[in-house]
């Protein structure tokens, strides 16, 4: 017993279980446990800058070459583009072919945007401040902004530069290798924490919302969920399978994870361990330190099944039929503004506003009518990209050729491989020829 406790996991679990309970029967007090959840979530993006830097600057400034961080970004891109696109086609799909706001007959003039988040009533998404967006005001305000993709260009430049000036900078490179195993130190007791934030995170949503809110709602949140978990089952674990690698093993070995997201609803919460366990699979640093951070901004599965599908929802809700053409119109719209989900503050649920405001299929103040089960929705959503975001960097790693399939087998199966020696990622990586081709499946 007292070597099952002492796993995190568990103590996850725990926290989950014990967080229903104070939110059934006691849902004023639950409301009150907010701050565990957001002081867990607050200490993991703290720290999500330093290990950003680290694993990035690491990667393109060990690489064999300066061509290959261009190419694994453009096959990241290639894949990134392809999922959003397949993502939001069946979000589509789904929502023509079950209908789920059909029936609802709602009077759109008896709608306010009064109960939306505040900035979503007057979202205006456009690509080129998407792009200026990314970059900082200075190289160090990109460390405090609390967003990835100032970091991540910050990261990649220092890391080129390293790479450019070769041996002068080897000891700035070996101090920012030291600096990385002190950041990963702390992630591993910021991650101690979890069981707490998962306690507030359940315990508020179900103080707060309850079962009974949600009322017809029900049929959409059932519907997104499936949607996603049938995603999830034949698509990445299509993908998983090219790679001979099985889903079920991956979402085991992921556990902590998937249960942190699922209690905490923030993918940032999880991206510095996500980091070290893609590393540890099997995955070249330099193909991790790309592909997973970039995918958080990029490569939002379950973001892109939601954007379709609960724009399909409002539209049936209101009796507003779209053709197929205006469908078509929609998905090409929320091809780009799916890509700033992760920059614009309130997520998802912003851009769908912003969306819908260049789409004007619908009035703004149809958003309220699910802005009461956005968390819920948000669940899928996290969980689907998350893990989507795993499977890309094991697809692209293997694709680039630089992926260790049988310490991945061995680690997934549960077996005991030793650590990874601080350069074997770069050593295993840097013999590949400089046009590695893509590994048969």
């Amino acid at each position: 017993m007292t070597y099952w406790l002492r796993q995190l996991w568990v103590q996850v679990l725990i926290g989950m279980a014990a967080g229903i309970v104070v939110g059934a029967v006691w849902p004023g007090t639950a409301e009150q446990m907010q701050p565990f959840s957001d002081g867990f979530v607050a200490l993991m993006k703290m720290i999500v800058a330093p290990v950003l830097f680290c694993t990035v600057v690491l990667g393109v400034g060990k690489v064999d070459s300066i061509g290959r961080v261009g190419r694994v970004g453009a096959k990241s891109l290639v894949y990134f583009i392809a999922l959003t696109g397949l993502c939001m086609v069946v979000g589509l799909v789904i929502g023509n072919v079950f209908q789920p706001g059909a029936g609802m007959h709602i009077d759109a003039s008896s709608l306010s945007t009064e109960d939306l988040p505040e900035g979503a009533a007057t979202a205006h998404l456009n690509l080129p401040d998407f792009i200026l967006s990314i970059i900082p005001a200075t190289m160090f305000s990109a460390f405090t902004e609390g967003e990835i993709l100032p970091v991540m260009l910050v990261s990649v430049l220092f890391g080129i530069g390293v790479k450019a000036v070769g041996e002068p900078a080897a000891g700035l490179l070996r101090g920012v290798e030291n600096l990385s195993k002190v950041v990963f130190k702390v992630v591993g007791w910021v991650m101690r924490t979890a069981p707490l934030g998962a306690f507030g995170g359940l315990a508020l949503t179900v103080g707060k919302y309850g079962i009974g809110t949600l009322h017809q709602l029900l049929i959409l949140i059932a519907i997104f969920s499936v949607t996603c978990l049938l995603f999830i089952l034949v698509v990445f674990g299509g993908l998983l399978r090219y790679t001979g690698l099985n889903l079920f093993k991956l979402c085991r070995y992921l556990k902590e994870e998937l249960m942190i997201i699922l209690a905490t609803c923030s993918s940032e919460a999880v991206l510095p361990r996500m980091v070290d366990k893609m590393t540890n699979l099997g995955a070249a640093r330099p193909v991790v330190g790309l592909t997973l951070p970039a995918g958080y901004s990029f490569n939002l599965d379950g973001t892109a099944i939601y954007l379709t599908m609960s724009s399909l929802f409002l539209a049936q809700a209101l009796d507003i039929h779209m053709s197929l053409g205006e469908q078509l119109a929609m998905l090409g719209i929320m091809m780009i503004t799916s890509k700033g989900a992760a920059g614009v503050p309130g997520g998802a649920f912003v851009v769908l506003a912003g969306s819908v405001s260049i789409i004007g299929h619908v009035p703004m103040a149809a958003l309220a009518l699910i802005v009461g089960i956005d968390r819920f929705l948000n669940e899928g959503r996290i969980l689907t990209t998350v893990l989507g975001n795993a499977v890309a960097t094991i697809f692209i790693a293997k694709w680039e050729g630089a992926f260790d399939l049988e310490r991945a087998k061995a680690v997934l199966d549960g077996k005991d491989v030793p650590p990874l020696a601080p350069d074997e990622h770069e050593r295993s990586a840097a013999h590949l020829p400089a046009t590695a081709p893509a590994a048969a499946g």
